[in-house]
């Protein structure tokens, strides 16, 4: 009964199971057993616990393009909940059960519908849902648009991911963050480096801040090109609205300077980590290695080689190459040797 149901989700919801509640609901709506006003509190509050509200309720508005009920907050978590975990006829399924007890308005729907065809990379079959959808009176919602966008960047059809941007602009549909991601991570993927700066520029602009991968990708794209300074001078763009880079960020960014020889900024951006909130791990350690061995200047990777022992970061197989090679090159014969005895030490462990 529902009661029954109710007690349940409040007992495993007090004890933070929250995983087992939406569960619970899942089997409770199977049962074709629905939500009273008890049942969505329990699943708001499993919500708030989460963390997750907030990702759901901005989803809606950019489906919907207003605030939804609590009810359609709470069935529209589960039906996208079930679906993010690849169990697409199990969500597809749940939706056809809320949909006559209007427990998720039909825009919804249709949306998490296209939702489930582009995660099973049947596009074509999304794209009829929708215009389906708009035959109806439904309006066009950014949510949707960016799914698009998304499939279209993964097939590597970046002009009609940047086509459907500009259509959504000239609907006066807003991007939201992952709208912009997608772009610049997919423009930058392309080679296309203008328009993803370009991109980054409008989030920047528009209140977002970008996620590390696409802003990473764009970066790792500059250097590789040569422009490691300009690639450091966008990274001041985010930082001021709350960016925080990471070990690939300044991976990247020493790879790209070391490159050009210009030794003094991969210090200089080795500093900056150490004095913030940033320690360099394996990555970082790796890519200063290989730059100064790169620039003739072994002893300054022997010395880097150093602290990265002792912080206990296992050196990796090329940097023991790396260095190698190096001293051969050196003449320092007797120090190559000790590293390749090394190497061979830790392998028979």
């Amino acid at each position: 009964s529902l009661i029954t149901y109710n007690t349940l989700l409040h007992v495993v919801q007090k004890s933070d199971q929250t995983a087992l509640v939406w569960k619970i609901y899942e089997h409770m709506v199977g049962k074709r057993s629905y939500p009273n006003e008890g049942t969505i509190k329990i699943l708001i509050d499993a919500l708030c616990k989460e963390g997750k509200l907030k990702k759901y309720v901005h989803m809606l508005d950019r489906i919907h393009g207003k605030r939804c009920s609590p009810s359609v907050i709470v069935n529209t978590s589960l039906v996208f909940s079930i679906l993010e975990e690849g169990r697409v006829e199990e969500g597809l399924m749940m939706l056809r059960r809320m949909l006559p007890k209007n427990l998720v308005l039909d825009t919804i729907a249709s949306s998490l519908i296209v939702y489930a065809k582009v995660k099973l990379g049947d596009v074509c079959s999304a794209w009829e849902v929708y215009e389906e959808m708009l035959k109806r009176g439904f309006r066009a919602n950014s949510f949707v648009y960016t799914l698009f966008m998304g499939a279209h960047c993964e097939g590597g059809r970046i002009e009609e991911a940047q086509s459907m941007m500009n259509e959504m602009e000239n609907m006066d549909l807003k991007p939201f963050d992952e709208s912009y991601n997608l772009l610049i991570e997919g423009c930058a993927k392309a080679g296309r480096v203008d328009a993803s700066l370009s991109y980054l520029k409008k989030m920047v602009e528009s209140g977002f801040i970008p996620c590390r991968s696409a802003f990473n990708e764009m970066v790792g794209k500059l250097c590789e090109t040569g422009d490691a300074g300009q690639a450091n001078a966008m990274l001041t763009i985010p930082l001021d609205k709350g960016f925080l880079p990471d070990s690939i960020t300044y991976a990247h960014l020493i790879d790209g300077y070391g490159r050009k020889g210009e030794i003094q900024e991969v210090v200089k951006l080795y500093y900056e980590m150490e004095s913030g909130s940033l320690s360099p791990g394996a990555l970082v350690f790796t890519s200063l290695i290989k730059n100064f061995c790169q620039c003739g200047k072994v002893e300054e990777a022997e010395r880097y080689f150093g602290i990265m022992k002792d912080r206990s970061i296992a050196p990796s197989l090329c940097v023991y190459e790396t260095l190698i090679a190096n001293h051969f090159d050196k003449g320092n014969a007797e120090r190559a040797l000790h590293l390749k005895n090394e190497i061979e030490l830790i392998a028979s462990i």
